[in-house]
């Protein structure tokens, strides 16, 4: 009898620690698949090779998990979400999608695909992210300077962007917001390499 009721105790304890172990994380990503292939950019018969190097974010944004603000909260406080993440590190998944989404826009290849000889100059872009605040149920706000350059030129230029995207209630809602202004800023700093490669000196005009 001893030993039936020691392991309904411990059946009862391992049900009770479930309990508390919470729902497991949900995880969303930046990255938008709905984008067509761009005619592109015009550099000779040569392909266009993009090379985004790693995106500079604040110390606070750069991990995993979703740091949000509560609407109506005039407090300085954010909320670091356990259970709502990013698929990778807040600073990889933006390199990333801003990667592919730049390089869809153009009809370009991130040099991370390979395929490059060491000889083919390549546009590269380094962003960093100024501001990124995501407000539950109001926007979500972003800050982004980035500079340009070919690297078989000393000519570079410095662009900024800063937008805003309306958001629901909800983490879902959130991370869609993120999407669609990391695809605007995509969509910026493709227009950025297209003026570049026509007029350098006009790049940001966008």
């Amino acid at each position: 009898m001893k030993f039936q009721f020691t392991i309904a105790v411990s059946a009862l304890a391992t049900v009770l620690i479930a309990g508390c172990a919470g729902k497991p994380p949900l995880y969303y990503t930046l990255a938008d698949s709905g984008l067509p292939t761009a005619t592109p950019i015009s550099m000779g018969s040569a392909p266009v090779y993009l090379d985004m190097a790693p995106v500079a974010v604040p110390e606070r944004l750069a991990r995993p998990q979703m740091v949000v603000r509560r609407q109506g909260d005039a407090s300085a406080q954010v909320y670091v979400l356990e259970e709502s993440r990013w698929a990778s590190s807040f600073e990889n998944e933006l390199r990333d999608a801003l990667a592919s989404g730049v390089a869809t826009r153009l009809g370009a290849i991130d040099i991370t695909k390979g395929g490059r000889q060491a000889t083919t100059p390549a546009y590269r872009i380094a962003v960093q992210v100024r501001q990124f605040d995501a407000i539950e149920g109001s926007r979500v706000d972003g800050t982004f300077s980035w500079t340009l350059r070919r690297t078989d030129e000393t000519r570079a230029a410095t662009c900024q962007l800063s937008t805003s995207q309306p958001v629901g209630s909800g983490m879902e809602a959130v991370a869609q917001g993120a999407r669609r202004l990391t695809g605007e800023l995509a969509a910026a700093i493709a227009r950025s390499v297209t003026s570049f490669a026509a007029t350098p000196d006009a790049a940001c005009a966008n």
